[in-house]
This record gives structure tokens, sequence and C-alpha cells, in this order.
């Protein structure tokens, strides 16, 4: 029985996701092209006599056909997305399995045992060596209102960093920034969830970025940043929910990391590799925290 039509695309997507890990797979051989520097090479090259990338297994090649599958311009902001809202439903379903969550709570009332079983940053006291947890926190929230909110940001500060860093080291940044704002939240004794560390970490970035480049229309938005950021933190003072450390420590590493990476897409061979080794190394952390979180629960009988 034949596959229906959609069902045969997909597997021909998957097909070529698997020969960009590992190279070749064509029936009829063909010349290659360089995944990191696009370089034409020899039907039986294993590796790039250009940049010396390997054709049989390489980063570059695995992650644009990850990105393929994502879609758009903007693949690593579309995955935090998906992964955000995913992650919200597992929260929401877990919290109704508990009693709670009825009626409007949905708005606010994320129950916070689940948070807490799910990866919430924790104060360092009782943080018990899971560091997975300055992972894991960056992709859960307490209501609809909070994810609502902060996948606003996330929409419209997100495809623009991705286009200026490229995929793979936007996805290291936001990592990264996220991961520091929960360190600098539990250091000073907070519970907290969401996506705002790394997004304050975004708009670090972009501040530095402001601060780099010249001219009226960077200064314009530069003021625009610096007034976004004062009201964030003005609601942080008049709400305690709102966790301002974790803000600033994530607006503090973006805007640290903005002034070290070159506001750009890499450049040459050994740039790129650099990018998708960083991408890959914040990608396997995120996998990674999420395993270690759920072994913890299975350690825990659920």
């Amino acid at each position: 029985m034949a596959l229906p039509y959609r069902w045969q695309w997909r597997l021909e997507r998957w097909k070529s996701l698997f020969r960009g890990f590992f190279g070749g797979g064509d029936k009829q051989p063909r010349p290659q092209m360089c995944p990191a520097c696009g370089t034409l090479v020899g039907i039986h090259a294993t590796r790039c006599h250009e940049c010396g990338t390997s054709l049989r297994f390489s980063l570059a090649a695995a992650s644009r056909g990850l990105s393929r599958h994502f879609g758009g311009a903007a693949p690593v902001t579309t995955a935090v997305l998906i992964l955000n809202i995913f992650m919200f439903g597992v929260s929401w379903m877990a919290t109704v399995s508990q009693g709670g969550g009825g009626g409007l709570r949905i708005l606010w009332g994320m129950d916070g045992e689940t948070l807490y079983r799910l990866g919430a940053s924790v104060p360092f006291p009782y943080l018990d060596r899971e560091w997975f947890r300055f992972v894991t926190a960056m992709f859960l929230h307490g209501g609809l209102i909070h994810i609502g909110c902060n996948i606003m940001v996330l929409m419209d500060l997100g495809p623009t960093l991705e286009e200026v860093y490229g995929s793979a080291r936007y996805l290291f940044l936001y990592v990264t920034t996220g991961i520091a704002g929960f360190v600098v939240s539990s250091l000073n004794g907070h519970l907290s969830v969401g996506a705002s560390t790394a997004l304050m970490g975004l708009a670090g970035l972009l501040l530095a970025i402001t601060m780099r480049r010249g001219g009226a229309q960077m200064k314009a938005l530069r003021s625009h940043l610096v007034g976004w950021i004062a009201v964030t933190f003005l609601i942080g003072f008049q709400l305690r929910i709102v966790d301002n450390a974790g803000h600033f420590g994530g607006i503090a590493a973006g805007f640290l990391l903005g002034k070290v990476f070159a506001d750009r897409q890499p450049q040459g061979p050994g740039e790129v590799r650099r990018a998708y080794a960083l991408g890959w190394i914040a990608g396997l952390v995120v996998i990674a925290s999420f395993v270690f979180m759920i072994l913890r629960r299975l350690r825990e009988g659920g």
C-alpha cells in the first residue's frame, strides 16, 4: 500500500537530514558541496580541500539539516517557541491532575510543586547539585499571561538577533544568558521560572550592538531599549513575583557577550566551525538538562 503523499514528503526530508549527518547517500554520484564553506569538491572526497571540513560527518551539515525541519529564517527561535509551549502544556496538565488549575487560574495559577518537579530554579542553598534547573527553568512558566508576554518578546527580538549572529551562535547566546540569569536568581534566594532571563539576555545583546554601531537609527533604538528595560525593572520592584535578580543576570550576561561576539554572521571556515560547535554544545546542554530532570523524577517515583 502506497504511503500518502505527505508522509512520502516527510520521509524524503528525513532521508535528506540523515544524508546531511553522515554524508553521501545518493545513488547517482555527483559533486559535493562543503557545508561549511560552500566549496565544490569531488565525488569521492571525504574532506573539503579548501577548509578541511569532514564530509562524512560535520556539525555544519547536521545543523543545516535540522534547521530545515523548523523552517523559516529563524529556526532556533521557532524551536525555542515550540519547546516553551510544549512545556507549558505539560505543566498545565500536571497541575490539573493535582486538582488545581480550574477556571481562570490558567492565567497565572500554575502549581508551584509541579513547576519544582519539572525543573524550576531554586534558591542556591536548596539546589542540591541539580544544576539542570538553571536550564529547564527557562522553558517553564507560571501561567498563560506569563508565557504570553514572553512569547511576544521572543518573537520581537529573537528573529532579528538570530539573523545578526547566525542560528548556531544565537542558540549558544540564548542558553548562556538564560543560565546566567538563573544563577543570579538562585544566589539571591529566588524560586523562579520563565524565559525572561534569556530574553533579557537578548536585550543586553541588542544594547551592546546599538553601542557598537553608530547612526541616528541605532541611537533611537538604544533609547527605546533603555526605556523598555527601565520599565521592566520598575514593574519588578512593584510586583514581588517578578524576578529582577534573574533579569539583571540575563541582561548583564547578554551585554558582556555582546561586547565579545562580533555582531555579524560567522565568516570563514574556522569561524563557521566554532559557531556550530558552540550551538551544538548549547543544544546538548538543553537536552541533557531535561534528561537529568526526567531521571530525577523517575528516581522519586514520578
